[in-house]
Order: structure tokens, then sequence, then C-alpha cells
């Protein structure tokens, strides 16, 4: 087998699985399956719980003909929990204890979803590390987010309460002790709230460790996917520790920061519309069936 030409480094929401429905495209996961065969390192980079790429990554890749030979590797919640899966099933998570939310903030999350929010939001019982809640399928969008910036609000008290300290995005609430160990993290379809240390420059150093410890050759040329600004701490990571990569923007519309590397868009698509482009660009590139660079039809 020919040395793989890019590795891949996805954010799962957005350009892998619909924000609307949660679910990936058949032609997403085809395109996978492809890439992984052909030896492109794919790794899942996500603030996503294992249970959630088990269910709507992994079980659909096996069903599409992934090999028991196949390895991928998941980075969920950001950097705190982590898995690799083949064709043959998952390996057991790993959770890194330090960066987990405390017990007993996270029942107050909890109570405060079912006595105020259920309508809008669900509180996430899959997650192992940090504490999420997400909209309803079913709600509309434009409903939840009117909720969700007062549930922020009340998560925010909540921190205090617990005499945690908290920022939210730029605005800082130092605890009694002016630090600050936590952050709550809106996105437009759910809020996390989790440990400073967590972030998708983490889960890109989680992500080489991993195909360090597999044995894979890691490639010096890496393509990064997100939906969100701070999906571009991936290709940062991946830059300042001398990688070439270029990150692709699904929703550019928020957007695009000055990088020192390329930043590549699918015109006026997004989500998983865009993302599914350029899988099946690289699908064809790995292939042989596509010219060696990222251009989109």
């Amino acid at each position: 087998m020919t040395s793989p030409r890019f590795g891949l480094l996805l954010d799962v929401d957005g350009p892998v699985a619909s924000p609307v429905s949660r679910s990936v495209p058949p032609e997403i996961i085809a395109d996978l399956v492809s890439l992984a065969a052909a030896g492109w390192p794919v790794v899942f980079n996500t603030g996503r719980s294992d249970e959630f790429i088990r269910e709507q990554v992994m079980r659909p890749m096996i069903a599409a003909g992934l090999s028991a030979d196949t390895t991928l590797h998941a980075v969920c919640e950001k950097g705190a929990v982590w898995f690799s899966f083949t064709g043959a099933g998952p390996g057991e998570p790993q959770v890194d204890a330090e960066l987990a939310l405390p017990a007993d903030y996270a029942d107050a999350v909890r109570a405060l979803v079912a006595q105020k929010y259920s309508a809008h939001m669900f509180y996430d019982e899959t997650k192992r590390a940090m504490v999420s809640v997400e909209q309803h399928v079913e709600v509309a969008n434009a409903d939840y987010l009117e909720e969700q910036a007062q549930f922020d609000a009340d998560a925010l008290a909540l921190m205090r309460k617990f005499d945690l300290g908290v920022c939210r995005l730029d605005h800082h609430a130092p605890d009694s002790d002016d630090s600050i160990d936590y952050r709550i993290d809106p996105t437009i379809i759910s809020t996390d709230i989790e440990a400073l240390g967590v972030g998708k420059d983490l889960g890109a150093r989680r992500a080489l460790a991993l195909l360090r410890g597999a044995g894979t050759e890691i490639p010096r040329t890496w393509r990064t996917v997100g939906d969100s600004r701070t999906d571009y701490a991936m290709a940062n990571e991946l830059h300042a520790l001398g990688y070439n990569v270029a990150h692709v923007d699904v929703r550019p519309a928020d957007g695009v920061p000055a990088t020192p590397y390329p930043v590549l868009t699918a015109g006026d698509r997004i989500h998983e519309d865009a993302g599914g482009a350029f899988f099946a660009r690289w699908a064809a590139m790995a292939a042989g069936q596509a010219a060696d660079d990222d251009g989109v039809s």
C-alpha cells in the first residue's frame, strides 16, 4: 500500500453529521469507509460522546463494509474521552478523569433541565466528562436559541453556587480564588459545559498519539474539517507542530479568521453538504480517479 496522502481530522456535527437530523448521510459513510480502506488516517475530533460516534458513525461504517483490519480513531468530548474501532467493533473508551466536571454540578444541571427546559432541550446522559444539553430534534432552532440564552445564564449561576471558577465566551466570572477552571460553550444546537483543558487542539494531540500507539505512519499533510471557529484549533495545533495543513470550513458565513495555512470552502454549500463534497473528492483521489488537489466541482 502506498503512503497515505492526507491525514483527516474531522469534527462530526456539521461536516459529517447533519445538525438537523443528527445522522450521517450514507454517501459520507461510504466515502469515509473508502478513505480508511485506502490507508488515509481518519480521526474524528468531536464534542460528541463515544456513544454517539458508535451509533451514528461506527455502526453505519461497519454496515457499509468497514474491514476488521481497518482502524479508525475517535477523540470525543473535545479530548476528554477517546477510543478506536474497526469493522469488528469498538475498543474500550478511555477517560481523562482530571477533565471531568464535578458530579454534584452535573446532577444540578440535570435537575435544572428537567424542571425548566425539558420542552426545548435534553440533558445528554451519554457524556462521561463534560456536561451537555441539546436541542430536541422536533423543536425549531430559533425557539431553542431563545431558551438556550436563559439556560446558559442559569448554568453560569449554578457554577457560582457551587463555587466553581467559570467563563462564558469572553466574559469571565472568577471564583473566590480568582481562578477559572471551566467554561460554558454554546453551539447552534447545544451547550457544552467543560473543563478549560479540553478543546480541538487537545483533540489533535490525542489523535496523533492514537496513531502513534497503533503504529500508523503519520502523514505530513493534513486536512482538518469543522463548522465553527473553535474547530480552527485543530489546524492551528497541527500547523504549530510543523505539519502541512489546510482547514475546511463548512460554515464560513460565521467569519473566516486570518490563518497561516489555507482555508478551503465548498462555495455555497454548508454543513454535511459541504463536508460531503470534500469527502467525495478525497475518496476519488484515493482511488486514483481525481487529480491530487482539493478542487470541489
